[in-house]
């Protein structure tokens, strides 16, 4: 089951690896799309404990000496996993600033388009919520027939 999950999450994340940009915006909505692999129980919401979780799967298989901390090589191994640990980088997740990101820094800090997302703060991300915040960071487009800007006359 555990890998089902990750395997679903890597598989999101290389699919729109293409979608180039590396704004903030592509960012989250690739967070926002590969959310909802997270939802271990399938009750389509994504709660703050399953990204826990997922979280924690991820540091776990990157822990390779079991120090139960990740140094920046480690780090890197998320990165190269899932995207997210790439924008959200080592530095954001090394709360103590001593050069290693232990497991609770990681596992206990908040994602931030985790965040962004959950508009009611109650760490639950719904379908809704998710569809919101995805066409949030979608790029407009111009309405048919309206001129974009005024021609110079």
């Amino acid at each position: 089951m555990k890998q089902v999950r990750i395997i679903a999450c890597v598989a999101a994340c290389v699919a729109l690896a293409g979608c180039g940009g590396g704004s903030r915006s592509d960012e989250d909505r690739m967070f926002l799309t590969a959310a909802a692999s997270w939802d271990a129980n399938r009750d389509n919401v994504v709660t703050c404990e399953e990204w826990k979780a997922y979280a924690g799967e991820l540091f776990d298989a990157a822990d390779r000496g079991r120090t139960g901390a990740l140094g920046p090589d480690e780090f890197k191994t998320l990165e190269n996993t899932d995207r997210m640990f790439s924008v959200v980088d080592f530095k954001y997740y090394d709360a103590s600033r001593n050069g290693r990101v232990e497991r609770a820094e990681l596992v206990d800090r908040p994602n931030p388009a985790f965040t962004i997302a959950d508009a009611n703060k109650d760490c639950k991300l719904s379908t809704l919520e998710l569809t919101a915040a995805r066409d949030l960071g979608a790029p407009k487009k111009p309405v048919d027939n309206v001129p974009m800007s005024k021609p110079e006359l």
